[in-house]
């Protein structure tokens, strides 16, 4: 069953029960990523980290929220480290610099909002 949700597209996915932690693979020195939803509002991205691999510093114009579904993971957010663990999320704000470094392998969910109202 794990093996036929993996194969599925994204579309394929709409209105079924999944586990994201069987969506995405680890691999060996590698960042794996699967993308779940991508639409004009935002995006929501499955990634798999093997230990010691990461996304170097950068930025992106809009807030994302980092939700680490297995293992521990460094995330530097305008340079202060925040270490996070199983089933703890992070908000990474618009513009700021930020990078992440799997401390153990570790799988995220990152959900990217690109149009919001803020009031």
């Amino acid at each position: 069953m794990q093996h036929e949700e993996r194969e599925l597209g994204s579309k394929d996915l709409v209105a079924r029960e999944l586990r994201p932690l069987d969506l995405v693979d680890y691999q060996e020195d590698s960042v794996v990523s699967r993308t779940i939803i991508d639409e004009k509002a935002g995006t929501v991205t499955l990634f798999a980290f093997d230990q010691g691999q990461g996304l170097s510093e950068h930025t992106a114009p809009f807030d994302a929220l980092v939700h680490i579904l297995d293992g521990e993971a460094e995330v530097v957010i305008s340079g202060k480290p925040h270490r996070l663990k199983e089933g703890q999320i992070i908000i990474l704000p618009a513009n700021e610099r930020h990078s992440l470094k799997a401390v153990k392998k570790f799988k995220m969910m990152l959900t990217m909002i690109r149009s919001i109202d803020r009031k």
